[in-house]
């Protein structure tokens, strides 16, 4: 079983950053963030695989995903946030071919952790 911890969220203005962090007992190829917004579905953010990184065009640009493969830990760091990306995140990890490991196909990763809320306000 692959145990995942997320950290790091909070409460932050329009245009402030974040850094999510996840530790994990391992990683499987495949890792990556979804989030949840409440009443909304889940939404892929970030992927990593084999150093290859996959975004979502709603954070492209101001969202970056990282490992700290020493420490095994996955981050987010999070720029310039607005009240659209309030919701709770979590980090997920599990198989899949490099090419379906992308923003898209996060919310299917077999391991996921509780997450971390994320609230941005103006």
């Amino acid at each position: 079983e692959v145990r995942l911890a997320e950290s790091g969220g909070g409460s932050v203005q329009t245009g402030g950053s974040l850094r999510l962090s996840c530790e994990a007992s391992e990683f499987e190829i495949c890792m990556g963030w979804f989030r949840q917004a409440p009443g909304k579905g889940r939404e892929g953010v970030a992927s990593l695989i084999r150093g290859t990184t996959s975004y979502a065009g709603s954070v492209q640009g101001r969202f970056t995903i990282s490992r700290d493969s020493a420490e095994n830990t996955l981050y987010l760091e999070m720029n310039d946030l607005g009240t659209e990306d309030t919701a709770t995140y979590y980090c997920a990890t599990g198989v899949l071919a490099q090419e379906y490991c992308t923003s898209t196909y996060v919310i299917g990763l077999r391991w996921r952790g509780l997450g971390t809320q994320v609230t941005v306000f103006s």
